[in-house]
């Protein structure tokens, strides 16, 4: 099997059967976030144990892309420290941005490999990026709220 084909299934699974889609109660914060370019949306649920990532829920609309994109940020990140997690969010995207010449690392994206296939389409970057930038919005906020 093709890699951009093995990537397509890893995509379509995760859009298919999402992962932490459906919001957990009382969260650290609570963000919301719209792709203006499509109308794609999440609202995306982070629990903070300290400063280790407890639980990232989602419920969104949108494109595979996006949706399946959000599934997995909301599964790697899970149980990373805050530094850890910001970092490999800055991956993500460095990745997504590259058109094309950075494949990711699978080592540390794990699933999140299989979108580096987007970084070729700018109109899909967004969707790629929309739950990655959610889930850094909630850090900051979360990370902001606790410092005051």
């Amino acid at each position: 099997m093709e890699l951009d084909s093995l990537y397509q299934e890893v995509i379509l699974d995760h859009y298919k059967h999402p992962h932490n889609k459906s919001l957990k109660p009382h969260p650290t914060i609570q963000v919301h976030h719209v792709n203006t370019s499509c109308g794609d949306e999440v609202t995306l649920n982070l629990h903070m144990n300290g400063n280790v990532i407890d639980a990232i829920t989602w419920e969104g609309v949108g494109c595979s892309i996006s949706q399946a994109s959000t599934s997995v940020a909301s599964d790697l990140l899970k149980g990373r420290e805050i530094t850890e997690a910001v970092a490999l969010i800055e991956e993500f995207q460095t990745m997504v941005q590259s058109k094309g010449t950075d494949r990711g690392d699978e080592n540390r994206l794990e699933d999140g490999v299989a979108f580096a296939g987007v970084a070729k389409f700018p109109a899909r970057v967004k969707c790629a990026l929309l739950g990655w930038m959610a889930t850094k919005d909630a850090i900051v906020q979360a990370t902001t709220k606790e410092e005051k």
